[in-house]
């Protein structure tokens, strides 16, 4: 069977997309990229040439997905994410999502999964 449509369009399609709706909430194409490297692994250098690849390949040939993207849970399109049984439209929604977070005015932290700092102790 054929995989989805969106499989076989280009990142670099969809990209200007993410960062507009992005932009239109005050938010920067700056935190699009940092949300696309957290969640792939790539660096800036790396991201840019990636971008003409379909989103079957972004995500296949990505250096490092990130362990903590199973944290993402939440609707997208009116389906959980973490009810998506086919990996690389899980991927492509862990995506949308975080691209919805940051365009919803969440903080960078909370998007990007980070674990809260141990507070130090008292009268240590």
């Amino acid at each position: 069977m054929a995989g989805h449509r969106i499989f076989s369009v280009s990142v670099e399609s969809v990209y200007p997309l993410y960062i507009t709706k992005a932009e239109r909430k005050g938010r920067t194409k700056a935190e699009v990229d940092t949300i696309i490297c957290w969640l792939t692994g790539h660096d800036e250098r790396s991201l840019e040439s990636a971008l003409s690849l379909s989103f079957e390949e972004f995500f296949g040939t990505a250096p490092r997905m990130n362990p903590s993207r199973f944290l993402i849970k939440g609707v997208v399109c009116g389906v959980r994410v973490e009810d998506i049984e086919d990996p690389t439209m899980r991927e492509i929604r862990y995506l949308d999502k975080l691209i919805d977070e940051l365009a919803k005015g969440k903080a960078m932290d909370k998007i990007l999964r980070c674990e809260p700092a141990a507070e130090a102790s008292p009268g240590s």
